[in-house]
C-alpha cells in the first residue's frame, strides 16, 4: 500500500497557505531515505527498519519547492516491477514526479506501459547515498512523469557532487530541455528489430517515420553483442546482489526466525526466511558465479568492457541510439522467475550497462495494445542532448497523433 507520510518544505508551506501553489508533488519508494521514515526497501530483511537520516537525493528535493508526499509500492529492493505502483501514482493523479529504483530499466518501462516519460540519468549524475538497491554499479534514481519539463526540473535539483558517493562528478552535465539540435542523427539497432513481432515492428518504424518527417537523420547499425546484454547483467548483477545481501542478519532489525539452538543457527534461518524468492534466487545465483565459476563472472566483467567501447564507437556513427522500450502485451505482475523479469526488460538493460542516460517516450500507438514506447538513449552525461531529443519527438508525435 502507498504510505502517506508527508513533507513540505516550510517556505512552500507558508505560500500554500496564502494560495500562492508551486513545486511538483512526489512520490518516493521506501528505498529512498527520510529521515524519521520506516524505510524497508519492500523486503522482510528490513522490517522495522526507520531511516537514520536523508538520502542526498531526499535532503535536495526537501531544499527545493518539492512535496514529498509518501511511498509508493515497489518490487522487492528495487529489483523489477512486480508490485510497483510509481507510475500508477501518477496516472491516477497521485504525484507530478514518481521515483523508483532503475536496475534493469524499470523506470523507463513502467513508464512506457502507462503512456508516460520515463528517464534514467547518466550513472554518478544522481548521488545513490541513502539509496537501498542490491547491484551497485548498474542502478540508479529512476523518474517518472507525465512532463518531460517536471523531469528536467527535477534532475536540475537533485544532480551534482556528493561527497559521500564517490561515483558522482563535480561538474554535472546541464539538464535543459532547450537545446536547439542541428542535422540531430539517430541510429537503431538491427538486432532490435529482429525481436520485434509484426505490430511491434510496424509501431517503431512509424516512430521513425515521424522522427524523419521532424528533420531526424535515421541509420539502421549492427551491435553484435546485444544478444548478451541479459547474460552480462545478470551475472554482474547477482554477483552484487549476494554481496550487497549479506549485511542483512536481522540482529538490529528485520524479520528474525525462532531458532532454539544458538545464534549462527538464528542467523541463517533469518536470512532464508528474509527474501522473496526471486531475490533469493539471484543471490544465490551470484554466490555460485562468486565461489564456484569465477571464471564467468571475470568473463561477462570483459564482455561489458568490450560492449562500453562498441557502443562509444556507435556514438560516432549516430548521435543517439533509439530502441523499442518495451513489448506489447507486457504484464509485469506474472514475472516468477529471474528469466521472466529478463524478458521483460530486454531493451532497456543497455543503459544500465554503459551507464548512459535514457529516456522512454511513448510512441505512436498503431492499434490500443502496441505502443511499446520510444526509448532514447545517448552516451554518458549526454543527459541534455538525450531529454532535448524527447522532446523534439514528443512534439512530432503529438503532432501526427493530432492529424
Amino acid at each position: 500500500m502507498e504510505k502517506d507520510f508527508v513533507y513540505m518544505n516550510p517556505d512552500r508551506r507558508s505560500r500554500e497557505e496564502n494560495g500562492v501553489f508551486s513545486g511538483p508533488v512526489a512520490r518516493l519508494q521506501p528505498n529512498m531515505s527520510v529521515e524519521g521514515w520506516p524505510c524497508d526497501a519492500g523486503s522482510a530483511a528490513l522490517e522495522n527498519y526507520v531511516a537514520l537520516e536523508d538520502a542526498t537525493v531526499t535532503e535536495r528535493l526537501k531544499e527545493g519547492d518539492f512535496f514529498i508526499k509518501g511511498f509508493t509500492r515497489m518490487g522487492e529492493l528495487g529489483f523489477g516491477l512486480r508490485g510497483d505502483t510509481a507510475a500508477g501514482a501518477v496516472c491516477g493523479g497521485k504525484a507530478d514526479i514518481a521515483f523508483l529504483t532503475d536496475t534493469l530499466g524499470e523506470s523507463r518501462v513502467a513508464a512506457s506501459l502507462k503512456g508516460l516519460f520515463g528517464y534514467k540519468p547518466s550513472y554518478g549524475v544522481v548521488s545513490r547515498y541513502g539509496l537501498i538497491g542490491l547491484v551497485p554499479s548498474m542502478e540508479c534514481y529512476g523518474i517518472v512523469s507525465g512532463s518531460l519539463e517536471n523531469i528536467s526540473k527535477t534532475v536540475m535539483i537533485i544532480s551534482g557532487f556528493d561527497s559521500r558517493d564517490p561515483s558522482t562528478d563535480e561538474s554535472p552535465p546541464d539538464f535543459n530541455i532547450t537545446l536547439d539540435m542541428k542535422n540531430p542523427t539517430i541510429g537503431f539497432l538491427s538486432q532490435c528489430m529482429a525481436l520485434l513481432d509484426e505490430k511491434e515492428k510496424e509501431a517503431f518504424r512509424a516512430s521513425l517515420d515521424i522522427a524523419r518527417e521532424a528533420g531526424i537523420g535515421v541509420v539502421e547499425l549492427g551491435f553484435d553483442d546485444f544478444s548478451l546484454m541479459a547474460d552480462v547483467h545478470n551475472v554482474i548483477g547477482s554477483v552484487e546482489a549476494s554481496s550487497s545481501g549479506g549485511k542483512y542478519d536481522s540482529v538490529r532489525y528485520g524479520h528474525r526466525a525462532k531458532s532454539d539452538n544458538n545464534w549462527n543457527d538464528m542467523y541463517i534461518k533469518s536470512r532464508s526466511a528474509s527474501f522473496g524468492s526471486i531475490v533469493k534466487a539471484y543471490m544465490l545465483q551470484g554466490g555460485y558465479f562468486q565461489y564456484k565459476a569465477y571464471s564467468d563472472f571475470l568473463s561477462a566483467c570483459r564482455i561489458r568492457a568490450r560492449i562500453l567501447q562498441k557502443t562509444n564507437r556507435l556514438f560516432e556513427k549516430a548521435d543517439l541510439i533509439v530502441m523499442p522500450t518495451s513489448r506489447r502485451n507486457l504484464s509485469i505482475d506474472i514475472q516468477y522467475s529471474i528469466s521472466d523479469i529478463y524478458k521483460t526488460f530486454t531493451f532497456s538493460l543497455y543503459a544500465n550497462i554503459t551507464g548512459g542516460p535514457a529516456v522512454s517516450v511513448p510512441g505512436l500507438a498503431i492499434t490500443e495494445d502496441t505502443d511499446i514506447g520510444f526509448q532514447i538513449l545517448g552516451p554518458i552525461r549526454e543527459d541534455r542532448r538525450v531529454l532535448s531529443l524527447a522532446s523534439i519527438l514528443t512534439a512530432a508525435i503529438n503532432r501526427k497523433g493530432a492529424k
